[in-house]
């Protein structure tokens, strides 16, 4: 008897998400979601500072957050959890965020095909209409694991 799968939830999710790799050093936080968008926050950190002289956080970890966030809409929109891999995404800059401020990311996917996710959003500190940056990306979603039926990624059981 198959039991079916569990809907994608990005509020659950970000509880393992966030614990791990990048995402979790970072500090990645998850802070609202609707059907098909996500938004994440990113807290200032004196070690994600770009300048030390402006206490303005860094564009790496901004980009971080917005692909993270990027990710978990076209799951939300989907409803369930098949691997992307980023094939474009456009961050506009608009202004500095503002000194010591965390950064808020909120990203829809507002189109799905067969292979293709896209998305866009806004990163802000605190105002909305007021955003630090917009974005638009372009994901590849990925139906099985690319290295299962590559001979190339697969030990040769010949060699013992």
């Amino acid at each position: 008897m198959n039991t079916p799968s569990a809907r994608f939830d990005a509020r659950e999710a970000s509880k393992w998400f966030f614990r791990h790799g990048h995402t979790g050093w970072l500090g990645l936080r998850f802070t609202e979601q609707g059907d098909n968008w996500v938004e994440l926050e990113l807290p200032w950190r004196e070690d994600l500072v770009g300048d030390s002289k402006s206490g303005v956080l860094a564009s790496g970890p901004i980009i971080s957050l917005m692909d993270m966030a990027s990710g978990m809409a076209i799951w939300q929109a989907g409803g369930t959890f098949n691997p992307v891999a980023t094939l474009d995404l456009r961050v506009d800059y608009q202004r500095p965020a503002r000194e010591r401020a965390s950064v808020r990311g909120r990203v829809e996917c507002y189109r799905r095909t067969r292979s293709a996710a896209f998305v866009r959003g806004i990163a802000h500190d605190g105002d909305p209409q007021d955003p630090v940056a917009h974005v638009a990306g372009v994901f590849m979603t990925i139906g099985a694991d690319p290295r299962k039926d590559n001979p190339a990624l697969q030990g040769d059981s010949a060699d013992g």
